[in-house]
């Protein structure tokens, strides 16, 4: 069975490879680990093994595994990637790096107004859900744009760019298609003049497709730690 580090190494070729073939800079797509429902001890491995940025779909969970981990924080980057609500707000603004799961203005005023002073702007991204499905979270892409606005002005957040999860797809043609729909909303919110320098989209087993389309961060879970 491979380690972690092993694991590491085998998806950070497969990103240097598909960055390669996109004809991108190797290090253009940062990789960030999704360690929901494994152990601290996996973050410390992972660590141990040279990743910095980890992210968590359940806010309790999360929390734990940071107070766990309160030696390594100042070297670990926290995102939190999956839904956040209302009532929760407060521990994230207090906990995290990153938000990529921001759907709604209310959960970013929130996060806002409960961002300590003292800490940096809170990192986050809107969240998009651009195939309608109904289990997922996320606004159309045709409310992205006004979201954004309204996120990019609030004081004590840093409006990075978009987060998507397409629906999967055997088809490599409808895989590429709906990638590619999303960096071109991405590329919308550039042209507009926000800010944004991140676009969120792939995981272990469409990587290569979305860092074919633009990715510039990859969410990666199975491939390195194995199934839940």
């Amino acid at each position: 069975m491979a380690t972690i580090t092993e694991n590491l190494q085998d998806v950070r070729g497969r990103i240097s490879q598909a960055c390669l073939r996109a004809g991108r800079p190797k290090d253009a797509v940062a990789l960030l680990a999704v360690t929901k429902t494994f152990p601290a001890q996996a973050v410390r491995d992972a660590h141990a093994a040279g990743q910095q940025a980890f992210g968590e779909n359940y806010v309790q969970e999360a929390i734990d595994k940071i107070q766990a981990l309160a030696d390594l924080r100042p070297r670990l980057q926290w995102h939190l990637i999956g839904p956040l609500q209302s009532n929760k707000t407060r521990v994230v603004a207090e906990h995290f790096d990153w938000v990529q799961s921001v759907d709604r203005l209310k959960i970013a005023q929130r996060l806002s107004e409960q961002r300590p002073p003292d800490l940096p702007p809170l990192n986050v991204c809107i969240q998009v859900n651009s195939s309608g499905e109904d289990s997922k979270s996320g606004v159309t892409p045709g409310e992205a744009l006004g979201l954004a606005r309204e996120v990019s002005v609030l004081p004590h957040l840093r409006l990075r760019g978009v987060m998507a999860l397409p629906a999967p797809s055997a088809d490599a043609a409808e895989q590429s298609r709906a990638f590619r729909e999303i960096r071109d909303l991405f590329n919308e919110l550039q042209a507009s003049g926000l800010p944004v320098d991140t676009l969120s989209m792939g995981m272990s087993g469409d990587l290569e497709a979305a860092i074919l389309e633009g990715s510039t961060m990859v969410r990666v879970g199975t491939a390195l730690f194995g199934h839940r």
